[in-house]
């Protein structure tokens, strides 16, 4: 849509069963708080909404671990969530949640509205219910065998070990996660999205947003074009064609449905949770006496969220106004929900206008391995927060710049760090600091005059280059192209430094100090401009150097730079503030921790993974007292020739030294092994193996994944010790 009168934008409503993690982060929450940030910065009338999801089967699964109810989960982690996202910065006007009664009867009123009008179709299905608990099973609460890679606690919809997605009907030896029982199924009936029939008009709208439609020219039409990813996975379903999709569950746990005949039965958790948006943009607009969320502080200015300007007073305005701009921030496993189910449930009610972009991020893995909060494998923001303080934008700038915009990308700690120092530290941080620290050290922190009404051409070029790095950083923004307008921002720091470098001002101060006014004065200029456009990406940052500029923060949108004649915002004479570090060191010690961190996470995993294997049968007392098991000590080792896995070792058993060939190659070096104690069976006949006569056998121990390691005593033992 070209020119809209104002925005609303969504952020995903993610489940209130957990904290958040840098996956969330990357996937859709910061690109969305950028976007904003910048079309309020461009005095755009936005509202930005967002909560928390807190129903369906996740709270439901988690309060079980917990030992609590779903309620006692959803508050928890609710006030977890906001406030990480508060002091991250992420600027909703309304961060609100699903469980509240606002929601509900919002919720219930939609199905109301489809229901009265023969928008459902009623279908009578069999599904898995579990005999013990007297409970039909959504398909989390069904665990069996992958039958794609045996993993033997895939779920009903996924599993988490390969990634395949599933049917419940297509796990191996199914089993209920309530009571352990195998489900039978039984027949229920339930309300149906008949998305089979709706296809053709689905299928319309999703094409009006594909460049290559042939079906409708996009030509000249006032359509947003859809990133490749999200129209690759909706043209993958529309292929594949819509079937009918059911919008109310056999739970407990949720919105009721709202008609007599679904006694026992709540609304499906993906028909009421788009419609969280909605329902929070009345709580905002105070359509409703009381709202479940509260409004939202911008943490990064110390501002309220909501522009001074800006009046929000009629919700509908966000919601079925033509000329407004709906954007839905989502990650890329949201996408069937946003752009095919949640469109059909908004053209079938009627009213709504439909999402114009839904620029979903792909996913953000860890350290080479998929984020994973059941297996601890994650960097969680509240942690991050605690363990970083005051350094939230050196994560916003990472995320940022490594965004998995197009393809997943990876998250290491290594990475951060050197991007932290190189790019932000080194670039940017450096070139601020020595434009304040030479405006303090040559004109005690005042702005200098220029010499000269009429700049020279290598000024006037660089000006104009700077002025076409922040066009660019516009369009890139108002595309979602986000990582490459973080780029040109670094960019305008890396014209500057270079500015400073060839100029060396510290160098002619003595001799042509006229020079160096201009030199700083431009210097001091380009930072302004960094401070104004580091905003949407790095608020605190932004905020810091405004301070140190004495300066109350400027918008994009007033800052309107063109020539350099008419164009400087610093005053002759201003006193800057007091100039410090703009990005404070990142230690190594604050690194290692954190892969650390991560490495307990892998060990425990390892150890929670472990496959026992079944016991052998029994042996009488009488044979085990047969074998003589006692501590050796490795004297030599060296490979065996033309084989892989074979040493050959020459050991101390405190009775005599003898040669044992051992299969442990592959895990050990000869040298790695000399000098340890070692668990020896020492009355095994010898065998011959390879011509080398092997008078014994080294006990070892095999973990999950076959790897070998030695049996060995904790403190030292002398040679001939025996194993009782």
């Amino acid at each position: 849509m070209q020119d809209p009168k104002r925005y609303t934008v969504t952020a995903a409503l993610i489940y209130a069963n957990g904290p958040i993690h840098i996956g969330h982060l990357a996937g859709c929450y910061l690109p969305a708080d950028i976007y904003v940030r910048y079309l309020r910065s461009m005095g755009k009338d936005v509202v930005f909404v967002s909560g928390t999801d807190e129903h369906g089967v996740p709270i439901t699964i988690k309060a079980k671990k917990e030992n609590t109810t779903p309620q006692g989960v959803v508050d928890k982690y609710y006030k977890i969530i906001k406030e990480s996202f508060e002091q991250f910065g992420v600027s909703f006007d309304i961060y609100s949640r699903t469980s509240g009664q606002n929601h509900h009867k919002e919720s219930q009123e939609f199905f109301l509205n489809l229901y009265n009008n023969n928008k459902f179709t009623v279908q009578e299905s069999e599904q898995y219910f579990d005999e013990t608990a007297q409970q039909f099973l959504a398909d989390r609460y069904i665990v069996g065998t992958c039958p794609h890679c045996a993993n033997e606690n895939a779920y009903g919809d996924q599993c988490e070990k390969c990634g395949s997605t599933l049917n419940a009907t297509d796990l191996i030896n199914p089993r209920s996660a309530l009571s352990g029982a195998k489900p039978v199924m039984k027949k229920t009936k339930n309300w149906y999205l008949p998305l089979d029939t709706m296809q053709p008009e689905i299928e319309a709208f999703v094409n009006r947003h594909n460049p290559i439609d042939s079906s409708e020219s996009t030509i000249g039409k006032d359509y947003d074009v859809w990133k490749t990813n999200v129209m690759g996975q909706c043209q993958s379903w529309l292929k594949q064609g819509l079937h009918p999709r059911a919008m109310t569950r056999d739970l407990d746990w949720g919105i009721k449905v709202p008609v007599p005949e679904a006694e026992g039965k709540v609304l499906y958790v993906w028909f009421d949770a788009p419609i969280g948006y909605i329902t929070f943009t009345k709580e905002l607009c105070g359509a409703y006496p009381t709202q479940a969320g509260t409004a939202y502080q911008d943490l990064a200015t110390g501002q309220s969220s909501k522009p001074k300007a800006q009046n929000f007073s009629n919700w509908e305005d966000y919601w079925k106004a033509p000329d407004t701009k709906l954007v839905h921030f989502i990650g890329k496993d949201n996408i069937v929900f946003h752009c095919i189910i949640f469109p059909g449930m908004m053209q079938a009610e009627g009213s709504y206008i439909m999402p114009d972009n839904v620029p979903a991020n792909e996913f953000m893995n860890l350290e080479g391995d998929k984020i994973s909060t059941s297996r601890n494998w994650a960097v969680w923001l509240h942690e991050y927060l605690v363990d970083f303080p005051g350094k939230q934008d050196a994560l916003r700038y990472v995320l940022c710049a490594n965004a998995p915009e197009t393809k997943d990308n990876d998250f290491t700690w290594k990475d951060f760090q050197t991007r932290y120092k190189s790019e932000l530290s080194d670039i940017l941080g450096n070139f601020v600091n020595r434009a304040l620290q030479l405006t303090q050290k040559y004109y005690s922190g005042k702005v200098p005059n220029f010499s000269q009404g009429d700049l020279n051409s290598e000024y006037n070029f660089l000006w104009h280059t700077i002025n076409t790095r922040k066009q660019t950083i516009k369009y890139h923004i108002e595309n979602f192209q986000f990582r490459n307008a973080i780029a040109d921002l670094i960019d305008i720091a890396r014209e500057g430094n270079g500015f400073l470098q060839r100029k060396e001002p510290w160098k002619i101060i003595d001799r042509d100090p006229e020079a160096v006014k201009d030199i700083i004065r431009f210097s001091l200029e380009i930072v302004v401009q960094l401070a104004v456009y580091m905003e949407p990406f790095m608020p605190f940052s932004s905020n810091k150097l405004f301070k140190m500029l004495n300066l109350e923060p400027i918008n994009i949108g007033s800052l309107d730079i063109t020539t350099i004649s008419n164009g400087f915002v610093l005053e002759n004479g201003h006193q800057l503030g007091t100039p410090e570090l703009l990005f404070e060191k990142i230690e190594d010690e604050q690194i290692a921790r954190q892969i650390a961190k991560l490495e307990e996470s892998k060990a425990q995993n390892a150890l929670e993974n472990l496959t026992v294997k079944e016991a052998k049968p029994a042996v009488s007392f009488d044979d085990f007292t047969k074998m003589d098991i006692r501590i050796a000590t490795i004297l030599e080792a060296e490979k065996v020739p033309k084989t892989s896995k074979l040493l050959k070792l020459m050991v101390d058993t405190g009775l005599d030294k003898r040669t044992v060939v051992s299969g442990i190659a592959e895990y050990y070096k000869p040298e790695e092994v000399v000098g340890r104690q070692v668990c020896l069976l020492a009355n095994l006949a010898p065998r011959d193996i390879k011509g080398i006569t092997s008078q014994g056998m080294i006990l070892m121990a095999e973990d999950k994944d076959g790897k070998l390691c030695f049996v060995s005593p904790i403190d030292a033992k002398s040679a001939g010790s025996i194993v009782a």
